[in-house]
């Protein structure tokens, strides 16, 4: 109507400038840490590590861990750890190259069955977790040594005393379903580029990258579908209050006891994926396979915004941690300095990215 006065806005409403916005996003530091990172190993790397064949060498273990680290933040998230994620692996592997080989089971009956399998250990973690109100990181604790000493056990029982069960590649190599779980996908694709000269190649004109490992492809998709769940639905917001505040969650309607019980399934799942991969890469499986990881994975999640207290992070920002471990792991192969410095790189991102997240949580969203 001519001549009233313009709607002024409501003062109750706050606005937030766009720096404010963008240090509320877990992801933050992680994002941060790829451009440091990669600004480092430009100055001091062989350029090399940065052709095709470069960026899928550090890639493809960066994808491996991060599978791991993006369940480990899912269940960070929701407030709880879980330590035994390596043994998990090893333990997964076991039972999937034991039901491959020693029983001759195709496929499509032993990947599903593996992830039920790890399923139900994840599930009898959270179950102790939830009724008995024991921390989580004590039970797990537990667990890591229990499913290693079991693997151990295990394969000696399926090998007649040896720690390795091989043949997995021989017993899998005709099934359907195994170029969805191992080698390279897209080969085609890669060989029609190599002919026209847009890829590297080796001296007789094949491709030097002859197709996308599929673990990145799994990783991807894993990272998008758990970013999806975070961001957009029901689930994500039960995740996140779960972690945030279990009682006043449960008093809004939040079954809280299963989503926790929930994520360490899924957790324990991530695992067997990573189990199912890297056994059939590499042909067999040992009682060593994912040693240490479980400390990995929670660095790599640490690092891409999780809080220790719950409530908090992102499964993007655990896909930016890992590629950093991916990075410095094979990138310092493509410098002059001792790779023990890895050693000195977890423990010095994982202080950093502590104090990072705590300040940022405390200055900018006012949490704990």
């Amino acid at each position: 109507m001519r001549g009233s006065p313009p709607a002024s806005a409501d003062e109750r409403l706050k606005t937030e400038s766009l720096g404010t916005r963008l240090m509320k996003r877990p992801e933050l530091g992680a994002i941060a840490g790829v451009v440091l990172v990669t600004i480092f190993f430009l100055i001091t790397a062989d350029q090399a590590m940065f052709t095709l064949s470069g960026i899928v060498n550090f890639m493809t273990p960066a994808a491996q861990l991060g599978i791991l680290a993006i369940g480990a933040a899912l269940l960070m998230i929701g407030g709880e750890f879980d330590l035994s994620i390596g043994s998990m692996v090893a333990f997964s592997g076991l039972f999937f190259a034991a039901a491959t080989v020693t029983l001759g089971l195709p496929l499509f009956i032993t990947i599903p069955a593996t992830f039920v399998f790890a399923a139900l250990v994840g599930s009898i973690n959270g179950l102790i977790v939830i009724r008995s109100g024991l921390p989580s990181f004590i039970v797990t604790l537990a667990f890591l040594f229990i499913l290693r000493g079991l693997s151990l056990v295990g394969l000696k029982l399926a090998t007649g005393g040896s720690t390795q069960l091989r043949g997995v590649r021989d017993a899998t190599e005709d099934d359907l379903l195994a170029p969805f779980f191992s080698g390279d996908a897209f080969k085609g694709l890669f060989t029609w580029l190599a002919e026209r000269g847009w890829v590297e190649t080796f001296g007789n004109g094949t491709p030097k990258v002859p197709g996308i490992p599929v673990e990145i492809i799994w990783f991807l998709i894993i990272a998008a579908l758990a970013t999806w769940v975070l961001l957009r639905t029901r689930v994500g917001n039960w995740i996140f209050a779960s972690g945030g505040d279990p009682n006043a969650a449960t008093n809004s309607g939040v079954p809280v006891r299963s989503v926790k019980i929930s994520l360490f399934m899924v957790t324990a799942c991530c695992a067997a994926m990573v189990a199912i991969i890297t056994v059939m890469d590499a042909g067999s499986t040992d009682a060593r396979r994912g040693f240490q990881k479980e400390f990995e994975a929670i660095i790599a999640a640490v690092i891409g915004g999780c809080l220790l207290t719950g409530g908090y992070g992102s499964a993007i920002g655990a896909f930016f941690g890992a590629i950093i471990f991916g990075m410095v792991v094979i990138g310092l192969t493509y410098t002059g300095f001792d790779q023990d410095w890895f050693q000195v790189f977890l423990g010095g991102m994982l202080l950093i990215a502590v104090l990072f997240n705590n300040a940022i949580c405390k200055r900018v969203i006012g949490g704990r």
